[in-house]
């Protein structure tokens, strides 16, 4: 299966730990060449043992747009194209909090790793891959974005923002042979999840119709279909991940 992504380029954020280094796992058993961005480089060079095949690390704050220009040149340079982009890195900012009890300096720091760092990401991979006509970009999203949790302002807010994002990204580069989508999963077991208040995570279990969380190993391998060839004509959509929670 994906045979031909076999010597395709990715650069996947948020690639250490939890979704990312998940996503880089499944797409290394494809021969795909990685290129790693992530905040944590001690980590990044530590994980860097548990994927097959040529992999370029990067550390790298997706919230500097320098950065990320920066990164993605070199990686370009190295490998020739960029043909998958997958944008993973998030943070959920504090929780279990109503409106009128956030703070906007976290607000914004939310929404400069959610959205504005997959902005830029994007922003500066697509000229490449307008330059081959080719193309898939995955942008990780949540239900919280389609549907708002509560106690989770600034995080439900930023990635129904992502959504937005896939949505008129993928139709201004249907026409190129490029893929621009979200994945828009429920509660999936990574990292992110111990550091949420138990009273967020039950409230947020409680409302999946499967009654469990999702694995990182789903997670993956829905990814991994998301960005292959062989999804050639979906675009713009924000795929569900959430065991019967999001039916729309």
């Amino acid at each position: 299966m994906y045979k031909d992504f076999e010597d395709s380029v990715a650069i996947i954020t948020g690639a250490a730990s939890g979704l990312g280094l998940a996503i880089a796992k499944k797409l290394s058993q494809f021969k795909v060449r990685l290129v790693l961005f992530d905040s944590n480089e001690d980590l990044l060079v530590r994980i860097k043992s548990e994927l097959q095949g040529e992999v370029k690390l990067f550390a790298v704050d997706v919230t500097s747009e320098e950065d990320v220009k920066r990164a993605i040149d070199e990686a370009a340079n190295q490998f020739g194209s960029i043909d998958i982009l997958i944008n993973s890195a998030g943070i959920t900012g504090k929780t279990n909090i109503k409106s009128h009890e956030v703070e906007y300096a976290d607000m914004k720091k939310v929404f400069d790793v959610n959205f504005t760092g997959s902005f830029f990401t994007s922003k500066h991979v697509l000229p490449r891959m307008l330059k081959n006509n080719y193309g898939r970009i995955l942008h990780i999203a949540s239900i919280a974005g389609k549907e708002g949790n509560t106690g989770m302002l600034a995080y439900s807010a930023s990635k129904a923002a992502v959504i937005a994002m896939a949505k008129v990204q993928g139709k201004e580069y249907a026409e190129n042979n490029i893929t621009v989508n979200a994945l828009a999963p429920a509660v999936i077991k990574t990292p992110l999840l111990d550091s949420m208040p138990a009273e967020q995570v039950k409230y947020m279990t409680d409302k999946i119709p499967m009654k469990r969380c999702g694995t990182l190993e789903e997670a993956a391998n829905m990814a991994a279909f998301i960005v292959s060839p062989e999804n050639s004509f979906a675009t713009g959509f924000t795929f569900d991940l959430s065991g019967g929670r999001a039916t729309y």
